[in-house]
Protein backbone atom coordinates (compact mmCIF):
# COMPACT_ATOMS: atom_id res chain seq x y z
CA UNK A 1 0.00 0.00 0.00
CA UNK A 2 0.99 3.88 -0.92
CA UNK A 3 2.21 6.06 2.43
CA UNK A 4 0.13 8.75 2.31
CA UNK A 5 1.30 12.37 2.97
CA UNK A 6 -1.25 12.71 5.59
CA UNK A 7 0.60 9.84 7.10
CA UNK A 8 4.16 11.16 7.33
CA UNK A 9 2.79 14.61 8.60
CA UNK A 10 1.27 12.87 11.58
CA UNK A 11 4.72 11.01 12.26
CA UNK A 12 6.59 14.27 12.13
CA UNK A 13 4.04 15.97 14.16
CA UNK A 14 4.62 13.00 16.95
CA UNK A 15 8.10 13.25 16.92
CA UNK A 16 8.00 17.32 16.83
CA UNK A 17 5.61 16.92 19.70
CA UNK A 18 7.50 14.10 21.78
CA UNK A 19 3.66 11.94 22.28
CA UNK A 20 0.86 10.42 20.58
CA UNK A 21 -1.61 12.98 22.82
CA UNK A 22 0.25 16.30 22.01
CA UNK A 23 -0.01 15.59 18.29
CA UNK A 24 -3.24 14.78 18.43
CA UNK A 25 -4.12 18.56 20.49
CA UNK A 26 -1.94 20.05 17.90
CA UNK A 27 -3.46 18.12 14.85
CA UNK A 28 -6.98 18.59 16.25
CA UNK A 29 -7.50 14.85 15.97
CA UNK A 30 -7.98 12.05 18.65
CA UNK A 31 -5.42 10.39 20.47
CA UNK A 32 -6.73 7.01 18.77
CA UNK A 33 -6.97 7.99 15.50
CA UNK A 34 -3.13 9.30 15.83
CA UNK A 35 -1.65 5.94 16.80
CA UNK A 36 -3.72 4.22 14.18
CA UNK A 37 -2.07 6.35 11.12
CA UNK A 38 1.43 5.89 12.93
CA UNK A 39 0.71 2.22 12.93
CA UNK A 40 -0.47 1.92 9.06
CA UNK A 41 2.76 3.98 8.30
CA UNK A 42 4.65 1.58 9.78
CA UNK A 43 3.08 -1.49 8.47
CA UNK A 44 3.41 -0.12 4.54
CA UNK A 45 7.14 0.41 5.66
CA UNK A 46 7.36 -2.66 7.25
CA UNK A 47 10.00 -1.28 10.58
CA UNK A 48 9.33 0.32 13.59
CA UNK A 49 9.89 4.11 13.77
CA UNK A 50 9.31 5.06 17.45
CA UNK A 51 10.14 2.79 20.56
CA UNK A 52 7.29 3.25 22.84
CA UNK A 53 7.56 3.09 26.36
CA UNK A 54 5.14 4.46 29.05
CA UNK A 55 7.39 7.36 29.51
CA UNK A 56 8.78 8.50 26.19
CA UNK A 57 9.32 7.58 22.48
CA UNK A 58 12.46 7.30 21.04
CA UNK A 59 13.23 7.35 17.11
CA UNK A 60 14.70 3.70 15.82
CA UNK A 61 17.44 4.04 13.45
CA UNK A 62 14.91 3.39 10.81
CA UNK A 63 13.01 6.28 12.14
CA UNK A 64 15.39 8.81 12.06
CA UNK A 65 16.17 8.33 8.19
CA UNK A 66 12.60 8.38 7.64
CA UNK A 67 12.05 11.55 9.63
CA UNK A 68 14.80 13.39 7.38
CA UNK A 69 13.24 12.48 4.06
CA UNK A 70 9.51 12.61 5.34
CA UNK A 71 10.32 16.06 6.26
CA UNK A 72 11.86 16.63 2.35
CA UNK A 73 8.96 14.99 1.08
CA UNK A 74 5.84 17.17 3.07
CA UNK A 75 8.40 20.30 2.74
CA UNK A 76 8.21 20.35 -1.20
CA UNK A 77 4.34 19.41 -1.22
CA UNK A 78 3.71 22.23 0.44
CA UNK A 79 6.06 24.22 -1.51
CA UNK A 80 4.22 22.92 -4.85
CA UNK A 81 0.67 23.77 -3.09
CA UNK A 82 2.00 26.98 -2.21
CA UNK A 83 2.85 27.06 -5.96
CA UNK A 84 -0.40 26.55 -7.49
CA UNK A 85 -2.06 28.89 -5.03
CA UNK A 86 0.00 31.54 -5.67
CA UNK A 87 -0.65 30.79 -9.57
CA UNK A 88 -4.51 30.66 -9.08
CA UNK A 89 -4.43 33.89 -7.21
CA UNK A 90 -6.11 37.08 -9.26
CA UNK A 91 -2.90 39.44 -9.81
CA UNK A 92 -4.14 42.72 -8.06
CA UNK A 93 -1.87 46.10 -7.58
CA UNK A 94 1.02 48.39 -9.26
CA UNK A 95 3.78 47.25 -10.88
CA UNK A 96 6.23 49.65 -11.62
CA UNK A 97 8.19 49.04 -15.15
CA UNK A 98 11.04 50.60 -16.21
CA UNK A 99 12.76 50.48 -19.96
CA UNK A 100 15.18 52.64 -22.04
CA UNK A 101 12.98 55.06 -24.17
CA UNK A 102 13.18 53.13 -27.85
CA UNK A 103 12.49 49.42 -25.80
CA UNK A 104 9.60 51.11 -24.29
CA UNK A 105 7.81 52.75 -27.06
CA UNK A 106 8.64 49.91 -29.93
CA UNK A 107 7.96 46.94 -27.12
CA UNK A 108 5.92 47.52 -24.35
CA UNK A 109 3.50 50.64 -25.30
CA UNK A 110 1.89 48.95 -28.65
CA UNK A 111 1.18 45.96 -26.39
CA UNK A 112 -0.13 47.52 -23.24
CA UNK A 113 -3.61 47.84 -23.81
CA UNK A 114 -3.93 43.77 -24.49
CA UNK A 115 -1.80 43.36 -21.22
CA UNK A 116 -4.71 45.58 -19.26
CA UNK A 117 -7.56 43.70 -20.97
CA UNK A 118 -5.63 40.76 -19.37
CA UNK A 119 -4.87 41.56 -16.43
CA UNK A 120 -6.98 44.66 -15.38
CA UNK A 121 -6.30 44.60 -11.78
CA UNK A 122 -2.66 45.09 -12.18
CA UNK A 123 -2.04 48.93 -12.29
CA UNK A 124 1.39 49.82 -14.88
CA UNK A 125 4.04 52.80 -13.81
CA UNK A 126 6.18 53.11 -16.90
CA UNK A 127 8.95 55.11 -16.67
CA UNK A 128 11.72 55.46 -19.23
CA UNK A 129 15.33 55.92 -18.72
CA UNK A 130 18.27 55.49 -20.96
CA UNK A 131 20.78 54.61 -18.15
CA UNK A 132 20.71 52.00 -15.92
CA UNK A 133 19.22 52.74 -12.84
CA UNK A 134 18.97 51.47 -9.11
CA UNK A 135 15.85 49.85 -8.57
CA UNK A 136 15.42 50.08 -5.16
CA UNK A 137 16.20 53.74 -5.29
CA UNK A 138 13.39 54.60 -8.22
CA UNK A 139 10.98 52.27 -6.63
CA UNK A 140 10.77 49.86 -9.52
CA UNK A 141 9.52 46.28 -9.40
CA UNK A 142 11.26 45.11 -13.01
CA UNK A 143 13.42 47.21 -15.13
CA UNK A 144 14.55 46.26 -19.12
CA UNK A 145 18.21 46.14 -20.04
CA UNK A 146 19.69 45.99 -22.85
CA UNK A 147 23.15 44.90 -23.15
CA UNK A 148 25.68 42.98 -20.78
CA UNK A 149 24.22 42.89 -17.38
CA UNK A 150 26.83 43.66 -14.19
CA UNK A 151 24.56 43.81 -11.23
CA UNK A 152 24.90 40.26 -10.17
CA UNK A 153 22.68 41.24 -6.64
CA UNK A 154 19.38 41.21 -9.35
CA UNK A 155 17.18 38.22 -10.51
CA UNK A 156 17.63 38.07 -14.53
CA UNK A 157 15.26 36.93 -17.18
CA UNK A 158 16.25 36.63 -20.65
CA UNK A 159 13.42 38.30 -22.77
CA UNK A 160 14.74 38.13 -26.50
CA UNK A 161 18.14 39.79 -28.42
CA UNK A 162 18.50 42.66 -30.76
CA UNK A 163 19.74 42.60 -33.98
CA UNK A 164 22.02 45.98 -34.69
CA UNK A 165 22.16 47.19 -38.22
CA UNK A 166 23.39 50.29 -39.86
CA UNK A 167 20.70 52.56 -41.16
CA UNK A 168 20.50 56.09 -43.60
CA UNK A 169 17.83 58.09 -44.92
CA UNK A 170 16.75 57.94 -48.72
CA UNK A 171 17.49 61.39 -48.64
CA UNK A 172 20.76 60.98 -46.66
CA UNK A 173 21.98 58.23 -49.26
CA UNK A 174 21.13 60.48 -52.47
CA UNK A 175 22.73 63.38 -51.01
CA UNK A 176 26.19 61.54 -49.80
CA UNK A 177 26.09 58.44 -51.59
CA UNK A 178 25.95 54.86 -49.78
CA UNK A 179 29.75 53.95 -48.19
CA UNK A 180 30.83 50.54 -50.33
CA UNK A 181 33.34 49.58 -47.28
CA UNK A 182 33.68 49.97 -43.46
CA UNK A 183 36.45 52.95 -44.03
CA UNK A 184 34.25 55.13 -46.56
CA UNK A 185 32.48 55.26 -43.26
CA UNK A 186 34.94 57.98 -42.41
CA UNK A 187 33.98 59.88 -44.93
CA UNK A 188 30.57 60.14 -43.61
CA UNK A 189 28.11 61.84 -40.91
CA UNK A 190 28.07 59.33 -38.44
CA UNK A 191 25.83 59.49 -35.35
CA UNK A 192 26.98 58.64 -32.17
CA UNK A 193 25.82 57.75 -28.36
CA UNK A 194 26.62 60.17 -26.13
CA UNK A 195 27.36 57.23 -23.57
CA UNK A 196 27.99 54.37 -23.07
CA UNK A 197 31.06 54.46 -25.38
CA UNK A 198 30.78 51.30 -25.61
CA UNK A 199 27.73 52.30 -28.38
CA UNK A 200 30.06 53.60 -30.57
CA UNK A 201 32.11 50.76 -31.04
CA UNK A 202 29.62 49.26 -34.23
CA UNK A 203 29.46 45.43 -35.18
CA UNK A 204 31.34 45.49 -38.80
CA UNK A 205 33.39 43.26 -40.01
CA UNK A 206 36.97 44.14 -41.24
CA UNK A 207 40.26 43.96 -41.55
CA UNK A 208 41.34 44.82 -38.12
CA UNK A 209 38.42 42.44 -36.54
CA UNK A 210 35.00 42.62 -36.39
CA UNK A 211 33.75 45.99 -34.49
CA UNK A 212 34.44 49.62 -35.67
CA UNK A 213 35.29 52.02 -32.81
CA UNK A 214 33.37 55.35 -34.99
CA UNK A 215 33.98 58.84 -34.96
CA UNK A 216 30.51 60.50 -34.45
CA UNK A 217 29.50 63.79 -35.82
CA UNK A 218 27.41 64.45 -33.19
CA UNK A 219 26.14 62.39 -30.06
CA UNK A 220 22.84 62.01 -28.70
CA UNK A 221 22.00 60.33 -25.27
CA UNK A 222 18.79 58.46 -26.39
CA UNK A 223 18.04 55.54 -29.28
CA UNK A 224 14.94 57.29 -30.01
CA UNK A 225 16.43 60.41 -30.77
CA UNK A 226 19.20 59.21 -32.85
CA UNK A 227 16.54 56.99 -34.89
CA UNK A 228 14.42 60.51 -35.61
CA UNK A 229 17.82 62.41 -36.57
CA UNK A 230 18.67 59.25 -38.86
CA UNK A 231 15.33 59.48 -40.38
CA UNK A 232 15.10 63.19 -40.94
CA UNK A 233 18.55 62.75 -42.94
CA UNK A 234 21.23 63.87 -40.28
CA UNK A 235 23.52 60.57 -40.93
CA UNK A 236 23.97 57.35 -40.62
CA UNK A 237 23.46 55.48 -37.31
CA UNK A 238 23.34 51.88 -35.85
CA UNK A 239 19.91 50.68 -34.12
CA UNK A 240 18.35 47.72 -32.77
CA UNK A 241 16.11 46.01 -35.07
CA UNK A 242 13.07 45.79 -32.54
CA UNK A 243 13.26 49.84 -33.06
CA UNK A 244 13.91 50.29 -36.86
CA UNK A 245 12.60 47.64 -38.93
CA UNK A 246 9.58 48.98 -39.20
CA UNK A 247 11.17 52.14 -40.64
CA UNK A 248 13.36 49.90 -43.37
CA UNK A 249 9.57 48.25 -43.97
CA UNK A 250 7.89 51.46 -44.84
CA UNK A 251 11.16 53.26 -46.52
CA UNK A 252 11.96 55.86 -44.05
CA UNK A 253 15.65 53.73 -43.54
CA UNK A 254 17.73 51.54 -45.49
CA UNK A 255 19.71 49.14 -44.41
CA UNK A 256 23.63 50.41 -44.97
CA UNK A 257 26.97 48.00 -45.34
CA UNK A 258 24.70 44.85 -44.56
CA UNK A 259 27.19 42.15 -45.75
CA UNK A 260 29.68 43.61 -43.52
CA UNK A 261 27.38 43.16 -40.38
CA UNK A 262 29.10 40.71 -37.47
CA UNK A 263 26.37 38.26 -36.61
CA UNK A 264 26.36 40.50 -32.94
CA UNK A 265 23.04 40.57 -31.04
CA UNK A 266 22.28 42.49 -28.13
CA UNK A 267 21.42 40.11 -24.79
CA UNK A 268 17.63 42.02 -23.74
CA UNK A 269 16.76 40.71 -19.95
CA UNK A 270 14.54 41.92 -17.03
CA UNK A 271 16.11 42.22 -14.18
CA UNK A 272 14.09 42.41 -10.66
CA UNK A 273 14.66 41.76 -7.17
CA UNK A 274 13.06 38.67 -5.79
CA UNK A 275 9.94 39.47 -3.84
CA UNK A 276 7.23 37.18 -3.45
CA UNK A 277 4.42 39.78 -2.56
CA UNK A 278 4.56 41.41 -6.36
CA UNK A 279 5.94 37.90 -7.32
CA UNK A 280 2.97 37.18 -9.82
CA UNK A 281 2.70 40.72 -11.11
CA UNK A 282 6.27 40.16 -12.41
CA UNK A 283 5.37 36.61 -14.10
CA UNK A 284 2.49 37.60 -15.65
CA UNK A 285 3.87 40.76 -16.81
CA UNK A 286 7.22 39.13 -18.08
CA UNK A 287 5.30 35.66 -19.19
CA UNK A 288 3.03 38.24 -21.28
CA UNK A 289 5.74 40.66 -23.03
CA UNK A 290 8.03 37.63 -23.56
CA UNK A 291 5.08 36.23 -26.01
CA UNK A 292 4.84 39.43 -28.00
CA UNK A 293 8.61 39.93 -28.71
Amino acid sequence: MAMQSDEMRIFIAVVEAGSLSAAAEVLEQTTSGVSRALTRLEEKLGTSLLTRTTRRMDLTEEGQVFLEQAREIVAAMERAEESIRIRSQKPVGKLRVDASAPFMLHCIVPHVGAFREAYPDIELDLTTNDRFIDLVEQRTDIAIRIGELQDSTLHAKPLTSARLQLLASPEYLRRHGAPKTVKDLDKHQLIGFTQPEGLNNWPLQHEDGDRYQIRPAFRASSGETIRQLAIHGQGIACLSNFMSDADVAEGRLVRVLEKSHSAFRQQIHAVYYRNTRISRRISCFLDFLQCKL
